[in-house]
């Protein structure tokens, strides 16, 4: 199957094209970025040596990326320019998979609340299927467009839902503490993001209304069968990549872990990479660097009638380009796990 990334010069793009190259059932035809066309892929980004041989980056324009030989097209461009793209290339007849948080929402409203700017494709963002593998079953039959799911929000919602919709805990009272490495802020040049700056300091931001709490109360809701408002704190820490999350619960009831791990194994035992670990086991996001795993697990506080549960995942891989491939697999019939670890 031919595939193609467009806008693969940032480090979501970059591991898209790691993965891609190393798949086994896909040909990935062609890369594109606005800023580098003509130029090596292998020179402009070192990691990839010896992975794209003589690849060079193709032009972005929407008309010459539409006009490209391939079947599915992932999009890791920034939101707002997804859109441009997305909407001729599924009129065009291609399949897309948009890593972007233009189709991530169920409404233009709640797009515009966020982001602060109308959608740009309101018409397709009803035909997009939230591209969460452990939630919702893909295939390019119910949709040509996958919006692959925010990095906080996987870490939150894959082991969260399952006890929503189980009833064990309260729709209310939810606190959730993300720590994300700094790669989730992108490829981009700024004091902020420099190494002085951030080596030996973690620090909360985007409080208190962070682009992604948007998706992780809606999907929560979805879940719960009614409105979800949860209390969402993301921090950077001085590492390169993966986020780790403490989400406490209100439990329907007294606290039983042994009931949250029950959930869990009847809900994910057959998914290869949501992996529930013992009580008392904490998730550390070491253990998860270039995996499209999910570790999480929870302990029980019968002080607080809480759960205290902890997930822990690479931002790059599930939380973006892994994800994306475990996504396409499932669309196109492949093993879950082909190309990916």
């Amino acid at each position: 199957m031919k595939v193609c990334v467009v806008g693969a010069s940032g480090y979501s793009g970059q591991e898209l094209v790691r993965l891609l190259t190393g798949h086994p059932l896909v040909e990935l035809v062609a890369v594109t970025s606005r800023s580098l066309a003509g130029k090596s892929v292998a020179e402009e980004l070192p990691a990839l040596r010896g992975q794209v041989a003589d690849m060079k980056f193709a032009p972005s324009s929407i008309e010459e990326v539409v006009a490209l030989d391939a079947e599915v097209f992932f999009l890791a461009l920034p939101h707002g320019t997804a859109a441009e793209y997305a909407s001729p290339l599924v009129e065009a007849g291609k399949r897309v998979i948009d890593l972007s948080a233009d189709f991530r929402l169920g409404s233009p409203e709640l797009y515009e609340a966020y982001y602060g700017q109308p959608h740009p494709a309101p018409e397709l963002l009803r035909k997009a299927i939230y591209g969460l593998p452990e939630l919702y079953e893909l295939s390019w039959e119910k949709s040509p467009l996958i919006a692959a799911p925010g990095c906080y929000p996987t870490s939150i919602l894959i082991p969260l839902v399952p006890l929503l919709e189980a009833g064990l805990i309260e729709t209310q009272g939810i606190v959730a503490n993300s720590i994300s490495g700094v790669s989730g802020a992108g490829r981009q040049a700024s004091e902020r993001f420099s190494y002085c700056e951030r080596n030996e300091s973690v620090v909360a931001y985007g409080l208190p209304r962070h682009r992604h709490l948007s998706e992780i109360e809606e999907q929560l809701g979805l879940a719960a069968g009614g409105e979800v408002v949860i209390s969402f704190h993301p921090h950077l820490a001085p590492m390169n990549r993966g986020i780790a999350s403490t989400i406490s619960v209100v439990a329907q009831g007294s606290p039983d872990a042994r009931a949250v791990e029950d959930c869990w194994t009847h809900r994910y035992e057959d998914r290869p990479f949501a992996h529930p670990l013992p009580s008392g086991e904490f998730p550390d996001v070491a253990h998860l660097v270039g995996s499209n795993r999910v570790d999480f697990s929870v302990v029980a506080d019968q002080r607080t009638g809480r759960y205290v549960v902890t997930s822990a995942e690479d931002n790059l891989i599930k939380g973006a380009g892994g994800q994306a491939v475990q996504a396409m697999n499932l669309c196109a019939g492949f093993d879950e796990t082909a190309g990916l670890v």
